[in-house]
C-alpha cells in the first residue's frame, strides 16, 4: 500500500458543513441551484417534524433554501455526494444547538477551503438549520419515516422530456438499459435509483459496474496515481489502479495532492440543479410504463 501525506481540508467545520466541496472535484463552486424543493423534504412525517421540536413551517422553508444553495453538492436529503459529506450524520450537525454551529458556516463560508459565504438572511439560515434538525432526527428515528404516492406525474410529458429537454435518450433506450425497469423496481424505488443513480453511501463511490468514478491524485513531487476510486473524503483518498493494486493517501501533512475526479454519472448530478417538480414526477410516471 502506498502512503503519501498530505491535506486538503484539516478542520471540522469543513468536513461538516462545507456546502461547496465540488472545488475537490476541480469545478467551480456554485452557489444558486435549482433542486426541487419537494425532494429534499421526501420522506419527512410530521411525527418525526413534531419528534425534533422543530417549527414545522420553519423546516419547510428550510428546505427550499437548501434545494437552492445545497444539494447541488449534498444531495437533497443532505446525505452527500462524491466528494461532499454527509450533513445529517455529521458531529457538527448533531452537536448544534439553534444554529450555534452551523450559522457561522454558513454565514461566514470557509473561502479558503472551497466554500463561499451564502447569501442567506438570518432568517433563512435559522431555516436552514431547523431542517438540518429534523432530517438528524428522522435519520435517528426510522419509524418516523413516510412514503407517499409518487406516481402523480404525467407520462407522456415524461417521454418528452426524457426524448427532448432531458436528453436522457442519448444515454438510455427503453427498449435496452431500461426494458422492464417499471416491473423491476416499484414506483419510490425507480424515482430514487434515476435521482441517486449512485445510491447506497455518499461516503463511498465504490462501484463494480462501468459507470464507476475514476480518479487521479498528483502528488507535490509530481508522481501521479490513476484508477477506479474506492473512498474520498477530507481526510483519505484511496483507489485501485489497473493491475488492482490498492493506494491510499492521507490528507494530514502539510502536504497537499492534487485530486481529480471522473464521474460518468456527473450528468445526473448536473440535471439536479435543473429538474422542476413537474418533471421528476413526469419522469417517474414514464419510467414507471417501461415494463
Amino acid at each position: 500500500m502506498r502512503q503519501s501525506k498530505a491535506i486538503l481540508w484539516p478542520t471540522p467545520i469543513a468536513l461538516a458543513f462545507s456546502a461547496f466541496t465540488a472545488l475537490l472535484l476541480g469545478q467551480e463552486p456554485r452557489v444558486t441551484l435549482n433542486t426541487p424543493s419537494s425532494a429534499t423534504n421526501a420522506g419527512v412525517s410530521q411525527a418525526a417534524i413534531s419528534g425534533s421540536g422543530q417549527d414545522p413551517a420553519a423546516f419547510e422553508r428550510g428546505g427550499k433554501v437548501f434545494a437552492t444553495y445545497c444539494a447541488g453538492c449534498h444531495g437533497v436529503a443532505g446525505k452527500g455526494g462524491p466528494g461532499a459529506p454527509d450533513l445529517i450524520r455529521s458531529v457538527l450537525v448533531l452537536d448544534d444547538e439553534k444554529g450555534i454551529l452551523i450559522g457561522p458556516v454558513i454565514r461566514d463560508g470557509r473561502a479558503d477551503k472551497g466554500m463561499p459565504k451564502l447569501p442567506l438572511t438570518e432568517a433563512q439560515i435559522a431555516d436552514v438549520v431547523a431542517w438540518l434538525h429534523v432530517r438528524t432526527y428522522a435519520a435517528g428515528h426510522r419509524g418516523t419515516y413516510t412514503f407517499g404516492d409518487v406516481v402523480t406525474g404525467d407520462p407522456h410529458k415524461g417521454e418528452a422530456y426524457f426524448n427532448g429537454a432531458g436528453k436522457c435518450s442519448g444515454c438510455h433506450s427503453p427498449a435496452k438499459d431500461l426494458a422492464g425497469i417499471g416491473k423491476k423496481y416499484d414506483p419510490f424505488s425507480l424515482q430514487a435509483r434515476w435521482l441517486q443513480p449512485r445510491g447506497g453511501s455518499r461516503r463511498s463511490a465504490t462501484s463494480s459496474t462501468s459507470a464507476s468514478p475514476t480518479v487521479t491524485v498528483t502528488l507535490p513531487t509530481g508522481e501521479s496515481f490513476s484508477g477506479k476510486l474506492d473512498r474520498i473524503d477530507d481526510f483519505t483518498v484511496s483507489l485501485r489502479d489497473s493491475s488492482g493494486q490498492f493506494h491510499s493517501f492521507s490528507r494530514e501533512s502539510a502536504y497537499t495532492p492534487k485530486v481529480e475526479v471522473n464521474d460518468p454519472l456527473k450528468a445526473h448530478t448536473d440535471l439536479l440543479r435543473q429538474y422542476t417538480d413537474a418533471d421528476i414526477h413526469n419522469i417517474t410516471a414514464y419510467l414507471v410504463t417501461l415494463k
